[in-house]
């Protein structure tokens, strides 16, 4: 976990060479970007400049400080936390770097039974830090993550279905077929990453559910957080009060389901 702030620098996350004055020589002092999960947490305090040393991580899964390219570990992946109530001292990430997410997924309050089971948590850990008694943590062997990616790749996309994604992301390009208000409301459409997205994610998604198959219920159920990000709006849809999810939410009732 990497607590963004706005005197982060990118070798905070990429690394550095250290001279060392015994032989004259230089190492490479890795950063925290050499982990299986990272977590940039309030990723929008940080400058541009420390959110963009993410960039060739996040796509290449790899990194370069001089001349030299490192390759980051085969089990890798980026997450990150954002306030939408802080406007101070932020930098919001560009359009380009928000499409390297493969989700954007919007967490809200807890309801009262969620809380209440938070605040026992929260409870129980104190209790255990205080004894010495924690329990110890149980890990998730590697192999066991990329069988499952395995299993995921192999689950059935019918030609039906993959032309159903295809056509709910194009559709964000070219709004004007559709409706005059798709028209005013979207100012860029989806880029062709929304649709290996919404494929991966629909796949994940059947995976999760225990079956072999993609059905239009799987791209349904995860399309508003490929797309929420990748979505841009214009200013009379601002102005409107219209949100991504309410384009959306149009645009599945406009595209025939297979």
């Amino acid at each position: 976990r990497v607590q963004f702030t706005p005197d982060l620098l990118p070798a905070d996350l990429t690394g550095t060479e250290v001279y060392r004055p015994a032989d004259g020589t230089f190492i490479f002092q890795q950063g925290p970007l050499f982990n299986n999960l990272v977590l940039a947490d309030e990723i929008n305090r940080a400058p541009a400049k420390v959110q963009s040393a993410l960039l060739e991580a996040m796509a290449e899964q790899q990194i370069s400080v001089g001349h030299q390219t490192y390759e980051l570990p085969e089990l890798f992946m980026v997450m990150a936390t954002q306030n939408p109530i802080e406007q101070e001292g932020t930098y919001p990430l560009p359009e380009a770097q928000l499409d390297r997410f493969l989700m954007h997924i919007m967490i809200d309050y807890p309801d009262a039974s969620r809380e209440a089971e938070i605040l026992r948590l929260v409870r129980n850990e104190t209790r255990e830090r205080s004894s010495k008694t924690r329990a110890p943590i149980e890990t998730l062997p590697i192999e066991d993550i990329f069988a499952a990616r395995r299993e995921v790749l192999d689950v059935h996309l019918a030609e039906n279905i993959e032309d159903y994604i295809v056509r709910l992301v194009t559709s964000t390009r070219t709004p004007e077929s559709h409706t005059e208000e798709l028209r005013r409301w979207i100012s860029y459409g989806a880029s062709p990453r929304a649709t290996i997205a919404l494929d991966a994610c629909s796949r994940a998604h059947a995976w999760l559910e225990g079956r072999d198959y993609v059905s239009p219920a799987d791209v349904q159920a995860v399309v508003h957080d490929v797309l929420r990000h990748r979505v841009l709006l214009s200013y009379e849809a601002e102005a409107d009060g219209v949100r991504s999810a309410d384009i959306v939410d149009r645009l599945l009732q406009l595209i025939a389901v297979p």
